[in-house]
């Protein structure tokens, strides 16, 4: 068939020579970091509210439960869910009630018996990929349920594995198949201490474990667990510490990792954790009071990590626990923090050489309960000075938070002891959180304390500098009817309501969950922003993904006058994504026209620059749109670019950049078909 030549009304505008122009550019990531050059001072946090979740006249007990924050809704109010006993879900804004379910049940349920109180932390993801958010909660008695956001269940739930109280929460997309694995591990005298489910509470293929001879385990008596590919396989992989000086690591499917063939073909659930990595080599020592062969740790209440320390793409396991003299009584040395390869050696990388890792961090003050109520050794990892690695923090039964460089030493005031001299009583602190709450490039520390059960003395919450100094030191309210207060498990930093600055969340022991608002931080980086690094409380942490969101205007070939339709779509892959950013400034030639939106969020204007902050869900996108008005007067054809700047909350930036020919001429062009 001969070439046909058909008539068009198509037409394209043209800038000198050019005939035919791409008018969005491909998008490209930039990962940097945004630094001041002056630092801001670091304001006083203000009480928002409190007593959120109490009865009229008490409130129930928290415990080690960390609160999350999610518009559960979509109604553009967030909501904190936070759990003592009973689980509820407030009005971020003001702390009011919206609902309450008893652990073990739904909102469907009548009764007002709760099965038991909540120690790991609230999960709130979208669990099953059908882009709405669930809850999950986990409980004494064996409960784990998965919610609905009204707080109803979802069809499959809730399981109970064992009747023992379940420690440890978290939930990953194990295999990458779009929906998320529920982990959890139980205080139970058991090597079987760890389940994985699907998302619709079917048992996963492998577990529980541990149930063969790969490994040693016992019962976790602390949410122990973490979860992330480990070894870049696109699988992820999980480990879990437990109440022997062994810690076991698990392929998706249930299978103990293999470790370094220098531990003669033992898996990492067969290695032996020492002080001494000679005897650790060796496999056993004498446990005869001679340091070098009687050092050794458990994990019962060891917290594992699994992070890339150093920062050169290879991820690590980070583990505390505690240091014990293997003899009679076995009594406690100090907590331990190691680094391992993926293969269990120890890390030895860049330059740091944690082989023999930091001794003698601090003796006990109490590790009785009736006395003061346990420390748990959750670490946190963080950039707290901008130095492109990881530092690792950790609470202890010292009484102090510890901070580690990779030198293997604590730099400035770390650590910090949580008993401030004269006060007369011991304190112990919550996991850290950890955020550049100024942008300034120097991360700050946010924890909170809880005292003496013989003091009738309150906690606080502090905010300290990247090298330990206290910036700001609030004394939590008192508790509801008397006696001790504080806050034992890790706060959470999120936007609660329409303003710019972050708030922080605390679950308190004994005046319910509280809010304070954190002035002057509309520009702060979350590092480490809750209970074991996010709301999947995988122990890791999740870099967001807004590779996919979108950046637009309307018409992209404009003429002198013409009003512009802009429109950015922010979209995340897992994780969601709970302090992202959006910035965009309005070059020279265009003037703000107003229309501004966003379908959630906080949006504003102000000369030029229009700002977006807030919750970007891996279930729906945030649009935000405007206006602008070409002014230009030069009637000559030009070429303008626009840049958007995305960030995801962890301190990772997107660019977006879109180009429109102004005061181009139009021509037709013929369409050639075959």
């Amino acid at each position: 068939m001969r070439n046909k030549t058909f008539p068009s009304q198509i037409y394209t505008k043209v800038f000198g020579l050019l005939a035919i122009i791409f008018l969005v550019f491909p998008p490209f990531f930039v990962p940097s970091r945004s630094v001041r050059a002056e630092p801001d001072a670091i304001q006083t946090p203000v009480l928002k509210w409190q007593r959120g979740g109490c009865y009229s006249s008490w409130c129930e007990t928290g415990w080690y439960s960390s609160p999350a924050v999610a518009d559960l809704d979509g109604d553009g109010q967030v909501e904190v869910v936070g759990s003592g006993y009973s689980i509820v879900s407030l009005n971020g804004s003001n702390g009011a009630l919206e609902w309450r379910l008893y652990s073990g049940h739904d909102r469907s349920y009548t009764g007002s018996s709760s099965v038991g109180r909540t120690w790991p932390g609230i999960v709130i993801a979208d669990v099953d990929g059908d882009q709405q958010l669930e809850i999950v909660t986990a409980h004494s008695g064996g409960y784990v349920s998965v919610y609905n956001a009204s707080g109803y269940f979802e069809p499959g739930w809730p399981k109970q594995p064992v009747s023992n109280e379940l420690r440890g929460l978290s939930v990953y997309d194990l295999d990458q198949d779009g929906t998320l694995e529920i982990l959890v591990t139980a205080a139970r005298g058991s090597q079987t201490n760890s389940w994985v489910y699907e998302h619709n509470g079917a048992l996963r293929a492998g577990w529980p474990q541990l149930n063969n001879d790969s490994g040693y385990a016992w019962g976790v008596y602390n949410a122990n667990a973490s979860i992330r590919d480990l070894d870049g396989d696109n699988l992820a992989e999980i480990v879990v510490p437990s109440d022997v000086h062994y810690i076991n690591a698990y392929e998706a499917n249930g299978s103990q990792i293999p470790a370094n063939p220098m531990y003669a073909g033992k898996g990492w659930g067969k290695v032996g954790v020492w002080e001494s990595p000679e005897i650790e080599l060796r496999g056993w020592g004498e446990c005869d009071g001679n340091r070098v062969e009687s050092f050794r740790t458990n994990f019962a209440n060891g917290a594992s990590l699994i992070v890339d320390v150093d920062r050169n793409g290879t991820q690590e396991v980070v583990v505390s626990g505690n240091v014990y003299y293997c003899i009679d009584g076995y009594p406690s040395q100090y907590t331990g923090i190691y680094i391992f390869n993926p293969d269990r050696s120890r890390f030895n990388q860049s330059g740091f050489n944690w082989t023999n890792a930091p001794t003698d961090t601090g003796l006990p003050i109490s590790e009785d309960y009736n006395v003061i109520e346990s420390a748990q050794p959750n670490p946190a990892a963080a950039d707290l000075d901008g130095d492109g690695r990881l530092e690792i923090l950790f609470p202890s039964y010292d009484g102090k938070v510890h901070a580690f460089w990779l030198d293997k030493s604590e730099h400035g005031g770390w650590p910090f002891s949580a008993r401030q001299p004269g006060e007369g009583y011991n304190s112990f602190a919550s996991e850290p959180v950890v955020a550049d709450l100024d942008n300034n490039g120097q991360a700050e520390v946010i924890f909170t304390t809880w005292t003496q059960k013989s003091s009738s003395q309150t906690g606080k919450l502090y905010i300290l500098s990247s090298q330990g100094a206290i910036l700001q030191a609030v004394s939590l309210p008192a508790a509801v009817g008397g006696g001790w207060n504080g806050g034992l498990p890790a706060p959470t930093l999120a936007n609660l309501d329409s303003d710019a600055d972050l708030e922080i969340v605390i679950n308190t022991s004994a005046s319910g969950l509280i809010a304070y608002d954190l002035p002057g931080t509309a520009n702060a980086r979350i590092l480490w922003g809750t209970g074991r690094g996010s709301f999947l409380r995988s122990g890791s942490i999740l870099t967001g993904s807004l590779a996919a969101s979108t950046w637009s205007v309307t018409p992209p070939t404009p003429q002198s006058g013409d009003l512009l339709h802009f429109t950015i779509t922010l979209r995340s892959a897992h994780p969601d994504l709970f302090s992202a950013s959006a910035t965009e400034t309005i070059p020279p030639g265009l003037s703000f026209a107003g229309n501004l939106s966003a379908s959630s969020g906080t949006v504003s204007q102000a000369g030029g620059t229009v700002s977006w902050k807030g919750f970007v869900s891996s279930s729906s996108p945030v649009t935000i749109r405007f206006d602008a008005l070409s002014t230009n007067p030069d009637p000559s054809p030009q070429v303008i670019s626009y840049p958007a700047l995305f960030e995801d909350g962890f301190g990772n930036q997107f660019t977006r950049q879109i180009t429109v020919i102004l005061n181009g001429t139009s021509i037709f062009l013929p369409v050639v078909a075959r």
